[in-house]
C-alpha cells in the first residue's frame, strides 16, 4: 500500500507541472525617438491685435452747402491734396465779386486821400457814425438773444458764432465810422490817410475770408491713401458735423495689441514684431514695437501696444483681426524638443513626454514648457539636454512597457 502512495504522489506532480502553461513574453512596442538638444530661445509676448491705418480722418465739409459733385468713390485711392467732392458755391462767389468791388472803392478812397483832393464831408460822416451805431446796438441785440437760445438749447452754437462775427463786425463799422468823424472834425489830414488805409485793409479782409470759404467749397484729401467709406452722395447736405468720407493711409499698418498686465512689463518700443491674421493661412507680417501705453485698461487689464508694418503691398486690411508676437528677449542654450514628442496639460505651462529609459522600456515624464517655435517647445525644467523623447508612438503608451527605439533624423 505503501508503496502504491508513493507512487500516486508521484504521478499526481508530473501532471501538474505537465499542465502548467508557459508565461507569455512582455510585448515590445516599436517607437520613434529623438533628443532633447540646446538652442538659443526667443522669448515671446503673445497678444490679440487688431488691424489700424497709421493715418485715419473722417472729412467734412467746413461749411454747410449742398454737394454738386462727387469726384471719389468708395474703395478709390487718392493723393495728398487730391479733390475728392465739390460743393454748391455760387452764393460764394457773388460774395467774392462783391468784396473784390468793396477793395477796388476803398484803395481808390486811399489814393485820393493820400493825393489830398478828398473833400471832406463832416456831415456826411456824422451820418455814417449815427448808422452804424444803430447797427452796432442791433447786433449786441441779437447776439445777447441768440445767446440765450443757445444756453437754452434751442439753437446750435454754430449760430451763436455767427452772431459773434456779426456783432464784431458791426463794432468795427462803427469804430471806423466813429473814427473818421472825428478825423474830419479835427482837420487832421494824417487821420484820415490812417482811416482810408484801415478801410482798404477791412475790405482786403473782407475779400480774403470769402476767398477762403470759397475754397472750403472742394473738399480735398489731407493725405495720400484709400476712400473706405462713403457716407454722402451728390445733392446731400454737407455740414460740418457730418463726415462725407473716411480716408485711411494703409501704406503702414499699426496693429493694436492687447498685452496682458503681467507680460506688459516685458514689451518695449523698438522690439521686433509680428502680425498674423486669423484668415491668413500662417502667413505673418513683420514690424517693430512703435508705442507702449503707459496705462492700464481698467476693463480688461491689458495694455496696448502698436506694431507698426510696412504694408506697400496692402496685404493687411483696416480692421483684421489676429495675434501680435513681441520678442522680448533670448534664453540661451534652453532644452528643446519636437512638438510632437510632448502631451500638454491643457490651461497650464506642464506637458508630459515618454522618456525612453536605458532598460529600453518608457517612462513617464512630467515637465515644464514655455516657448513654441519652428515645430520645437522649449522645455524649462525636467528634462535634460540628450535624452530620447518618443515622438511616435507614446499616445496611449503606459509607463513600463518595453519599446523597441528608432531614432529620428536630424534635419
Amino acid at each position: 500500500m505503501k508503496r502504491y502512495s508513493i507512487l500516486a504522489i508521484l504521478l499526481l506532480f508530473l501532471a501538474g507541472c505537465g499542465s502548467r502553461e508557459e508565461k507569455p513574453a512582455d510585448p515590445v512596442v516599436d517607437v520613434k525617438v529623438a533628443r532633447a538638444e540646446t538652442a538659443d530661445v526667443k522669448l515671446t509676448v503673445r497678444a490679440p491685435a487688431s488691424v489700424f491705418a497709421r493715418e485715419q480722418a473722417n472729412i467734412s465739409a467746413r461749411i454747410t452747402a449742398p454737394i454738386r459733385k462727387l469726384l471719389v468713390r468708395k474703395g478709390d485711392n487718392v493723393a495728398a491734396g487730391q479733390a475728392l467732392a465739390q460743393l454748391d458755391n455760387r452764393d460764394l462767389a457773388a460774395q467774392r465779386d462783391e468784396a473784390a468791388a468793396a477793395v477796388a472803392d476803398a484803395e481808390a478812397n486811399l489814393q485820393k486821400v493820400e493825393s489830398g483832393t478828398l473833400p471832406t464831408d463832416i456831415e456826411r460822416a456824422r451820418g455814417q457814425a449815427v448808422g452804424t451805431e444803430a447797427a452796432l446796438n442791433q447786433a449786441q441785440k441779437f447776439y445777447e438773444r441768440r445767446k440765450q437760445l443757445f444756453e437754452q438749447g434751442a439753437i446750435p452754437q454754430r449760430d451763436l458764432q455767427l452772431s459773434q462775427t456779426e456783432l464784431a463786425q458791426a463794432k468795427a463799422n462803427f469804430e471806423v465810422a466813429r473814427r473818421s468823424l472825428d478825423l474830419l472834425q479835427n482837420q487832421s489830414r494824417d487821420k484820415e490817410i490812417q482811416m482810408a488805409r484801415s478801410k482798404a485793409a477791412q475790405a482786403r479782409a473782407r475779400l480774403t475770408l470769402v476767398r477762403a470759404l470759397l475754397d472750403f467749397s472742394e473738399i480735398r484729401s489731407p493725405f495720400s491713401g484709400t476712400i473706405t467709406e462713403q457716407f454722402m452722395f451728390s445733392g446731400d447736405m454737407a455740414k460740418p458735423d457730418a463726415p462725407i468720407f473716411t480716408v485711411m493711409d494703409l501704406s503702414v499698418a499699426v496693429a493694436r495689441a492687447q498685452v496682458p498686465e503681467n507680460e506688459a512689463a516685458a514689451v518695449r518700443a523698438g522690439a521686433v514684431c509680428s502680425f498674423t491674421p486669423v484668415d491668413s493661412g500662417g502667413a505673418s507680417y513683420a514690424g517693430r514695437i512703435t508705442v507702449v501705453n503707459q496705462a492700464v485698461d481698467p476693463a480688461r487689464r491689458t495694455v496696448e501696444a502698436w506694431c507698426e508694418i510696412p504694408n506697400g503691398k496692402h496685404g493687411l486690411r483696416g480692421g483684421m483681426f489676429g495675434e501680435v508676437v513681441v520678442v522680448s528677449g533670448v534664453a540661451p542654450a534652453s532644452v528643446v524638443i519636437p512638438v510632437a514628442a510632448a502631451q500638454f496639460i491643457e490651461g497650464t505651462n506642464r506637458a508630459v513626454v515618454m522618456v525612453a529609459d536605458d532598460k529600453g522600456t518608457a517612462v513617464r515624464r512630467e515637465v515644464e514648457v514655455g516657448e513654441r517655435f519652428d515645430g520645437k517647445v522649449q522645455v524649462k525644467a525636467g528634462l535634460k539636454a540628450g535624452e530620447p523623447v518618443i515622438v511616435q508612438g507614446a499616445y496611449g503608451l503606459a509607463e513600463g512597457t518595453r519599446i523597441r527605439l528608432t531614432e529620428e533624423k536630424r534635419r
